[in-house]
């Protein structure tokens, strides 16, 4: 097990404490529209417009935390324009998932420290066996830490994004993009049905509010599930794993197994089979010369961390 740092762990600040309210706010108001939706979608409310809004709002957002967030900015698995590097973190923004410069902190700590003493979200650590330890391991791993505080300090674990003017503002301005992303679809919702406020409300629930609670609760699920179910194609020293049937949602994040044994690898699709449409972005981007200095896990380098009994 590694040895903190002192000052490693700090008790939870004002910010904090601000930090969880926000959260909590976040967190609550999509499953109040989900328990709105459902009735409607029940009803026959729910539109063909709708899941377009949906789909046209959840693609880029999405990608916006896999590819920009997590691939470039977290482990600078490629190098792009700062257009698209501002592109893709205000997508991320859009996602509500936090500020990119906090995001980015408490994925590299989690790295750091991945299913010891010191990760912010891991299913096993400080629980006890049986099926409740389980339990309150996954829900702390899937939502319940974003309200612990002692979230990961910045200055210590993400110094080059705080030196980077485009990510630095993108962060500063946090709250713009993420009104950006609901005014998107309620203005979406508005045209798609020749300027009805129904329309627009009706998208604005659909691709802003019920997208941001499927986003969230698909990301959560790679902290959780995939560190607790599914197959383990390579040795590494956390519980990380595997997860095929969440691969189409998460943009081929779910092959978290993979990533953990190659943190900084583009891609982390790397079976024949596994879908990762992250990892087909990043390699689009690059034949068009908008993206370039990808980092490619050699076969060799694969053949020698590869787990002798995968399960």
């Amino acid at each position: 097990m590694r040895a903190a740092p002192p000052g490693e762990f700090q008790p939870p600040s004002s910010h904090d404490r601000a930090d969880r309210v926000a959260t909590a706010i976040v967190t609550v108001l999509p499953v109040v529209a989900l328990a709105v939706a459902i009735p409607l979608a029940w009803g026959s409310v729910l539109h063909f417009y709708d899941v377009v809004i949906f789909a046209l709002c959840y693609v880029p957002t999405g990608l916006g935390i896999t590819v920009g967030f997590h691939r470039l900015l977290t482990h600078r698995a490629f190098d792009t324009t700062p257009a698209i590097r501002a592109l893709l973190v205000i997508c991320g923004c859009m996602a509500i998932e936090g500020p990119p410069i906090e995001w980015v902190a408490n994925h590299r700590k989690h790295h750091t420290y991945s299913d010891e003493e010191g990760d912010p979200h891991s299913p096993h650590v400080n629980f006890a066996g049986g099926l409740m330890g389980s339990l309150r391991g996954l829900w702390h791993a899937h939502l319940g830490w974003v309200f612990g505080g002692g979230m990961a300090n910045e200055a210590r674990y993400a110094p080059d994004l705080l030196a980077d003017p485009v990510v630095r503002f993108v962060d500063r301005t946090f709250a713009v993009w993420v009104l950006a992303g609901l005014a998107i679809p309620f203005g979406l919702g508005w045209a798609l049905t020749g300027g009805t406020i129904d329309g627009a409300l009706t998208g604005l629930l659909w691709g802003g509010a019920v997208r941001v609670l499927v986003l969230h609760h698909v990301t959560f699920s790679i902290n959780s599930l995939c560190h607790y179910f599914g197959n383990r194609d390579f040795e590494t020293t956390d519980h990380s794993t595997n997860l095929a049937w969440l691969a189409p949602l998460s943009f081929g994040e779910s092959w978290h197994n993979n990533h953990h044994a190659f943190p900084r690898s583009a891609v982390h699709g790397l079976g024949r089979r596994q879908l990762d449409l992250s990892g087909l972005l990043i390699n689009g981007l690059a034949k068009v010369g908008l993206a370039w200095d990808l980092v490619v896990v050699t076969e060799e380098r694969q053949e020698r961390k590869r787990c002798a009994d995968p399960f």
